[in-house]
């Protein structure tokens, strides 16, 4: 921290939160770096704003600077403990003071430091830890405690690192400056670093775009002068909505939320949007407001098991997330608040239409995102303004997305799934549950391990598969023709023998379509696979089905 710059940390982003795990994590990674290898520790990421680069307010990496100043007072607080008969520990407690921490007015004694913590930790810290005075153990909220301790946990074991010596604290606190190193980005405005978070973010570096939203709606409410109790009021109905996601979900819902009202925004221009359109107290509550009312749905939506839903609606959300898309999100959140609770056959209707639509589109056509995403957010805002009042209307309105009879048939017919993925194991596995429903008029338990999905030409054939070679091997092991439902203790009894042994279990099986299969293949080669997929297709073509008329 140079001379004349100040560091401050947005007064609503997070309080201070690291506890025992983290700063003993901290501490061995210096000790490492110090004692070990020799090796500088990388901190990570540092995000800064400033206009002057004199004064930066910390957008990410709060916790970490906050714990090294921490840590930087304890080494002080033990120096100024320590026998000082030629006066060299004061020189050094105040020469790690000017360098690290800022300095007391020597009339006032009041803290200049280079460090302004959130507006609930930063009494705290400039009143009893950066002083250094008599701190107090009771009366704390949460995170105040936490930096107590911090500040205690820090200076026993600096304690114990340094013994006695003051020349070894001020060494300790020297290596650690040299071998802890940040990489430092400093941004502007809000809006840049925004786009540090996403493009970051986007590249595996979890940064909070969150708090840096968080902190632009907090600072306008703030800036008209709100109570504080309102202040408060709404810090923990933020922090109830980001609760309910877990971590590093509040983008994604933000945009479906903002995207099933508005017009489609991409996740890189989420907040510049939202600045353009929330600029003042009122239209930061109600958006607090709505953000809480669609939460929950949002979260059932994504989660089939975090809801109450009914068994119909349960089945096509668990297909969806089996599916992985996310492009109708906006929609089914739009579609639920008009309809959900005042017209839920409509809302299951929809729901239905949606999960087939997606696997025809998404799962077996595999057509383009973009396209899918456009439509749907066209859909979900006219729903949202009540332009699109029923069933009829949505269904008609998503026409456009819905793959033909003919072309669907034709994709399925030549569909290869690979099973080795445990994702398209589960589609592997639904599909051939929902055409065993078709035909045998029963309906098997998903779950349920008694069922496996047999490779009909095996992936590790024995002796019988000769006609089968390497090329049509790789070529039909996982169409989905070469698959079918057994009985997992057949399955393993059969393994990888000859089609002719297999059959015989195959006839004895309690699912149609594996004896179907058993009766109408005497053998087995690249023709059989084919004929029975084009079979599958044309049932599937009328499993997964909708009717645009209603």
């Amino acid at each position: 921290m140079a001379n004349g710059q100040t560091y401050t940390v947005p007064p609503f982003q997070r309080d201070y939160s690291w506890s025992h795990d983290e700063w003993n994590e901290l501490w061995q990674d210096i000790l490492e770096s110090r004692m070990g290898s020799g090796e500088s520790h990388y901190m990570g990421y540092l995000v800064l704003q400033s206009a002057d680069d004199k004064q930066f307010q910390i957008i990410d990496g709060q916790q970490r600077i906050t714990t090294l100043s921490i840590l930087v007072l304890a080494a002080i607080s033990h120096l100024n403990d320590l026998e000082d008969a030629d006066g060299k520990n004061e020189q050094r407690a105040a020469q790690l003071r000017n360098s690290y921490i800022g300095y007391l007015d020597p009339v006032t004694l009041l803290p200049k430091s280079k460090l302004h913590l959130n507006r609930h930790n930063d009494n705290f810290y400039q009143s009893y830890l950066v002083p250094l005075g008599n701190i107090p153990k009771r009366g704390l909220n949460a995170s105040n405690h936490l930096l107590r301790k911090a500040f205690d946990w820090f200076k026993e074991q600096i304690k114990r690192q340094t013994a006695d010596s003051g020349e070894q604290v001020a060494q300790f606190i020297e290596d650690v400056v040299d071998k802890l190193f940040f990489t430092v980005i400093t941004v502007t405005d809000e809006l840049n670093a925004f786009k540090v978070f996403e493009t970051l973010n986007a590249r595996g570096v979890q940064l909070s775009s969150t708090d840096l939203l968080k902190n632009y709606l907090f600072s306008v409410v703030n800036s008209e002068k709100t109570d504080e109790k309102e202040l408060d009021a709404l810090a923990r109905q933020w922090e109830g909505i980001v609760e309910q996601l877990g971590g590093g979900k509040f983008p994604e819902f933000m945009r479906t939320y903002w995207n099933s009202k508005n017009p489609l925004v991409r996740q890189s221009q989420l907040f510049k949007t939202v600045r353009s359109n929330i600029g003042n107290h009122g239209e930061v509550f109600s958006l607090l407001r709505d953000l809480d009312t669609n939460v929950r749905i949002y979260r059932d939506l994504r989660d089939a098991d975090a809801g109450s839903w009914q068994p119909q609606d349960f089945r096509h959300i668990k297909n969806l997330q089996m599916f992985n898309v996310r492009q109708p999100l906006p929609l089914l959140l739009a579609a639920y608040n008009r309809f959900g609770e005042s017209d839920r056959d409509t809302f299951s209707r929809i729901l239905r239409h949606i999960s087939i639509l997606s696997f025809r589109y998404n799962v077996i056509c595999n057509r383009p995102p973009n396209e899918q995403e456009r439509l749907y957010n066209n859909v979900a805002v006219k729903i949202s303004e009540e332009k699109l009042t029923t069933y009829n209307d949505i269904a008609n309105s998503l026409k456009p997305l819905y793959p033909e009879d003919d072309e669907f048939k034709e994709i399925f017919a030549q569909k290869t799934l690979d099973t080795t993925s445990h994702r398209n194991k589960r589609v592997v596995r639904y599909i051939l549950f929902e055409l065993e429903r078709q035909m045998g008029n029963s309906d098997p338990e998903f779950e349920s391990d008694k069922i496996s999905v047999e490779h009909i030409f095996p992936e590790n054939p024995e002796d019988g598969w000769e006609h089968m070679d390497s090329v049509d091997g790789e070529q039909y092991l996982y169409r989905l023709g070469n698959m079918t439902l057994l009985e997992t203790a057949k399955n393993k009894d059969i393994g990888n023998k000859e089609y002719a042994a297999k059959r015989v279990a195959y006839e004895s099986s309690q699912f149609r379509l594996t004896i179907q299969t058993a009766e109408n293949y005497s053998e087995w080669n690249r023709d059989k696979v084919n004929a029975r997929q084009r079979w599958m297709a044309r049932q599937a073509c009328g499993i997964w089905q909708v009717n645009h008329q209603g």
